[in-house]
């Protein structure tokens, strides 16, 4: 199986946010669990609808995934959710592979679609760039909150699902207001 999860790019990326978001990481150079060898054949094969029967085989793969970094991890960030793959199994398991091997740094970009349906980067002045790259998760999830509270637009559909799943989350940590 290992060497079905071969990345074809010198840096492995993760995401959350949706396939978009593993397309623009790809693009971007970096290669994704869905562009290895075994993930094309799961995407196109579209096992099973319900996730809580495809989630179990998608955690497994994804450990197995990160557990063979050997550099840098570039992270892509369009929605966060504490209760995500990305947050809940995978960066853990980075971090064990961390310890063992130095070279295995995680870079974070927050993420937005733009209302022409590209994916673009926050600056940490919350402009929509090319590249933005963060040393921490929770630079990157501030940057992505700030952008979403400060800028997005309602009119933009194609970005509206992660405002409403991100204010859903604030709301749920005990903010009254949202986002």
């Amino acid at each position: 199986m290992a060497e079905h999860l071969e990345i074809a790019t010198p840096t492995m990326a993760l995401r959350a946010g949706g396939i978009e978001t593993s397309d623009y990481a790809y693009g971007k150079g970096h290669t994704p669990l869905g562009r290895t060898r075994i993930g094309s054949v799961l995407n196109v094969l579209e096992l099973h609808p319900n996730w809580k029967l495809t989630g179990p085989m998608w955690s497994i793969l994804s450990k197995a995934f990160v557990s063979r970094a050997t550099g840098p991890v570039h992270v892509f960030l369009r929605a966060y959710s504490p209760d995500s793959i990305l947050i809940r199994l995978e960066v853990p398991e980075l971090r064990l592979v961390q310890k063992l091997n130095p070279n295995v740094k995680l870079i974070w970009h927050p993420v937005y679609t733009a209302p022409d349906g590209q994916l673009k980067e926050i600056s940490k002045d919350c402009r929509l760039v090319d590249n933005a790259e963060y040393d921490g998760r929770d630079k990157c999830v501030s940057v992505l909150f700030q952008y979403l509270r400060t800028f997005h637009d309602e009119s933009n559909t194609k970005a509206t699902p992660t405002r409403t799943s991100m204010e859903e989350l604030i709301v749920a940590n005990g903010h009254k207001d949202g986002i």
